[in-house]
C-alpha cells in the first residue's frame, strides 16, 4: 500500500473545504489525470476533458489551495505547469457516513470511478487494436464481476489481502521495462436481498399468491474477459 506521504486522507470534520472543494466532477477528473498521466499544463487538461483553458486552470487553482497539487517544474515561462501531491485519496467509509456532506462525497468519488473505468475500457480497447499494446496484454487484461457471499469481516479481509498484493507487485515490476501502467479498479457493495414475491408483485401487477412455488432467475454474474 502506498505510504503516507503519497496518500492524501481526507476527514469530513477537519476537512470540510476541502471535501466541497472535491465534489465538483471536473476536479475530481482533472486530479486523476495528473496522478495517471504526470504534470500537465491547464491547456493541455483542457484539451483532455472538453474544457476550456480558463476553466480548468480556475478549477486547478482551486485544487492547489487545498493542497490536491502544486505547481510543477516547468518547461518554459509561457504557462504554468501542475503536479499531483498524491498518488491517491483515501477515507473512512464510517468516518464519512456520519455527515451529510460526507456521504456525497463518497456517492459522487465512487461514480467518478465508474466513469473512470468506462473511459479506461475505450482507452485500453483503442490501443489494443492500434498495436500500442503487445499481445501479451491480450490474456493478462480483463474485467470481472463476481457475487460471492461473504461477512463483512471477509470482505475487509479481501480488499485488504488485494491492497497488500498489489503493492508487493507495483515494488517488484517498478523496475521492469515490460511493465505497463494498469487501472486496477476494486469494488466490493454488498447488496441486501430481495423480497422477490414484494418487488415482482408491485411492479408487474402479479398477485404475490402467484409467486409461490416459483424461482426467480439468479442475476448474470459472469467474469468474461
Amino acid at each position: 500500500m502506498d505510504s503516507d506521504e503519497h496518500k492524501r486522507v481526507l476527514d469530513p470534520e477537519h476537512d470540510t473545504a476541502a471535501l466541497k472543494a472535491l465534489t465538483h466532477p471536473l476536479r475530481i477528473q482533472l486530479l486523476g489525470l495528473l496522478r495517471q498521466d504526470g504534470p500537465a499544463t491547464a491547456s493541455e487538461l483542457a484539451a483532455r476533458t472538453g474544457e476550456s483553458s480558463a476553466s480548468a486552470s480556475y478549477h486547478l487553482r482551486v485544487l492547489a489551495k487545498y493542497a490536491f497539487i502544486a505547481e510543477a517544474e516547468h518547461r518554459d515561462g509561457r504557462e504554468r505547469r501542475w503536479r499531483a501531491l498524491h498518488t491517491l485519496t483515501s477515507w473512512s467509509n464510517e468516518t464519512m457516513e456520519s455527515t451529510a456532506a460526507g456521504r456525497a462525497f463518497v456517492s459522487l468519488a465512487r461514480r467518478r470511478q465508474i466513469e473512470h473505468l468506462e473511459r479506461s475500457l475505450a482507452r485500453h480497447e483503442a490501443d489494443m487494436a492500434a498495436g500500442r499494446l503487445g499481445q501479451e496484454w491480450v490474456e493478462a487484461s480483463g474485467i470481472s464481476d463476481l457475487l460471492p457471499r461473504l461477512t463483512a469481516e471477509s470482505l475487509t479481509e479481501l480488499l485488504d489481502t488485494v491492497a497488500g498484493k498489489l503493492a508487493e507487485l507495483t515494488a517488484r515490476d517498478a523496475d521492469d521495462p515490460r511493465a505497463a501502467q494498469v487501472v486496477f479498479l476494486a469494488a466490493g457493495l454488498p447488496l441486501a436481498a430481495h423480497e422477490h414475491a414484494d418487488v415482482d408483485a408491485e411492479h408487474a401487477d402479479i398477485d404475490p399468491e402467484d409467486l409461490k412455488g416459483s424461482h426467480p432467475e439468479n442475476p448474470d454474474s459472469g467474469n468474461a474477459p
